[in-house]
C-alpha cells in the first residue's frame, strides 16, 4: 500500500456528510451528517482515499515516513464549506450607505437614487483590472481563511456587454491564481442601469450579452434579480429562458422584498437554485419542492438590513426543500466574508439545528453550484477539501459567534491556511 500525504486523525467529531452526494439531503436527511468519533481521514495525491475510525485507519498501514500528521484530538474535522451564493468581485466600499440605512431609507430607495448597485457599479468600471483582482484576493483570502474551500462568484457590477464579459475574465484567472475553487455566474440583469427602460435592458441582456457570454464560455450559471421595481417575472424569465437556450444552469434572485412569483418561476424553469426567499409564498414554496430546486438562504443579509425579517426554513425543510445557506458576500447587504457566522445566524434565525446549518453550508451547497461530486462531503474519491476547527463539539460551532473558529484549511490535498 502507497503512503498517505497526508493523515488527519483522532478527530473528536469527524463530518463525512456522506450519502448525499447523489442528491441534495431533504427533511429528515439534513440531520444526517455522517458522523465518526474519534475519526480519521486519509490523502494522497490531492483526493481523500481513506474515511474511518482512528483505529482502523492507523492499523491499514497509511502513514509512511513522509505522510503528515495532523492530530485533531479535542476539536472536530469537517468537509470545507462551499458558499454557493456571493457577489465578491468588485472594487470599493459602501459603508456611507449604513447611516442611510439607520435612517430608515429602504434599500430599493437608496438604489433607485443611483446607490446600491448603481455606486459600485461606478467604482468597479473606474477600476483598473489589477484593482479589482488584488480588492477581490483580498477578500477571498478572508474566505479561505474562514473555512470556504469552494465560493460561487457573480457578475453584475458591469452592466454592458464589455464590462460583464470583463468581470467573468477576472473570476477566471483569479481562480487559476489563489486557492478557493471560484464557480462563475453571470448575472447581468442585476439593476436596470440609467438610460434604459427595464424591457430596452431585458433586450440587452437577452440580444448581445447572453450569447457572447455564452460564446465565450465564460459563466456556467445565470441569474437574474427577479423583484419588483428591478426585472419582473416576465422579464426574469425571457432572460432565464435564453440562457436555458444556450445551455447555462439557472439561477434566480426571489422574493427577497415582496412575494412576487419568484420562487414559481424558479420551479417552471428547473433552476438549480432559487436565493433569498424571505417573502416566498407557500404555493412557491410548494413548487420548489416539488421540483428540487435547491432553496439557498442569505441570513446575513437579512441580518444587515435589519429587517428582523428572515426566510422560512423550517417551512422549507417540512415541504421537502433542500436547504443552503450562503454569505452573499457583498459591498451593500451582506458585507462579509465569514461561513461561520452565517451558521450562527442559521441556526438562530433560520432555526436550523447545528447538523442541519453544516448540511446546508457544505453538501447541500455544493449540490447549489454543481459541485457535489467532487466537494461537500468527505468521501473516497472527492478532492480533499477539509477544515479543522477547534471547537470541541458540533453545538460549539454555531454557539461561540464572532471569532474564527477555522484552525486549518486544507484544499485539494494542501494545508493551504493553519492558525
Amino acid at each position: 500500500m502507497p503512503s498517505a500525504d497526508l493523515v488527519i486523525h483522532s478527530a473528536d467529531m469527524l463530518v463525512t456528510m456522506r450519502g448525499h452526494s447523489d442528491s441534495p439531503a431533504r427533511r429528515e436527511g439534513m440531520a444526517e451528517i455522517g458522523l465518526i468519533e474519534n475519526g480519521a481521514v486519509v490523502l494522497r495525491e490531492g483526493q481523500i482515499v481513506a474515511v474511518g475510525s482512528t483505529e482502523d485507519i492507523l492499523a491499514e498501514g497509511w502513514v509512511g515516513p513522509y505522510t503528515v500528521q495532523i492530530n485533531a484530538q479535542g476539536k472536530v474535522v469537517t468537509p470545507g464549506f462551499v458558499d454557493p451564493h456571493t457577489h465578491v468581485i468588485y472594487a470599493g466600499s459602501r459603508e456611507n450607505e449604513l447611516s442611510l440605512k439607520l435612517k430608515g431609507v429602504p434599500y430599493m430607495e437608496t438604489l433607485q437614487q443611483g446607490g446600491g448597485i448603481h455606486a459600485t457599479v461606478r467604482d468597479t468600471r473606474l477600476a483598473s483590472d489589477a484593482e479589482v483582482k488584488a480588492q477581490t484576493r483580498s477578500r477571498l483570502k478572508t474566505m479561505l481563511s474562514h473555512g470556504t474551500t469552494t465560493a460561487e462568484v457573480k457578475s453584475g457590477y458591469g452592466l454592458t456587454v464589455e464590462e460583464e464579459l470583463r468581470m467573468l475574465r477576472l473570476i477566471k484567472e483569479l481562480n487559476l491564481e489563489q486557492d478557493l475553487d471560484l464557480v462563475p455566474t453571470f448575472m447581468g440583469a442585476h439593476a436596470v442601469p440609467s438610460g434604459y427602460t427595464e424591457d430596452e435592458y431585458t433586450d440587452y441582456v437577452v440580444e448581445d450579452m447572453l450569447p457572447q457570454v455564452a460564446s465565450q464560455g465564460l459563466a456556467e450559471f445565470c441569474d437574474v434579480f427577479c423583484e419588483p421595481g428591478v426585472f419582473s417575472v416576465q422579464s426574469s424569465e425571457r432572460i432565464l429562458s435564453k440562457a436555458k437556450e444556450l445551455n447555462l444552469k439557472l439561477k434566480i434572485h426571489a422574493d427577497e422584498l415582496e412575494s412576487a412569483g419568484g420562487a414559481e418561476l424558479g420551479a417552471k424553469l428547473e433552476a438549480v437554485s432559487a436565493d433569498h426567499l424571505l417573502q416566498a409564498s407557500v404555493e412557491g414554496i410548494a413548487a420548489l419542492a416539488e421540483q428540487g430546486v435547491i432553496a439557498v438562504l442569505l441570513p446575513a443579509n437579512s441580518f444587515n438590513l435589519a429587517k428582523n425579517s428572515y426566510a422560512r426554513a423550517r417551512a422549507m425543510i417540512e415541504a421537502g426543500v433542500p436547504v443552503a445557506v450562503a454569505t452573499d458576500c457583498n459591498p451593500g447587504s451582506s458585507p462579509t466574508e465569514s461561513m461561520p457566522f452565517v451558521l450562527t445566524l442559521a441556526c438562530l434565525y433560520l432555526h436550523l439545528t447545528p447538523e442541519e446549518a453544516l448540511t446546508a453550508a457544505t453538501i447541500n451547497a455544493a449540490h447549489a453550484v454543481g459541485r457535489a461530486a467532487q466537494a461537500g462531503s468527505l468521501e473516497v474519491g472527492k478532492q480533499g477539501d477539509i477544515l479543522v476547527l477547534n471547537v470541541p463539539n458540533l453545538d460549539y460551532l454555531p454557539y461561540h459567534f464572532g471569532n474564527n473558529p477555522v484552525d486549518v484549511v486544507i484544499k485539494n490535498g494542501r494545508i493551504v491556511w493553519r492558525v
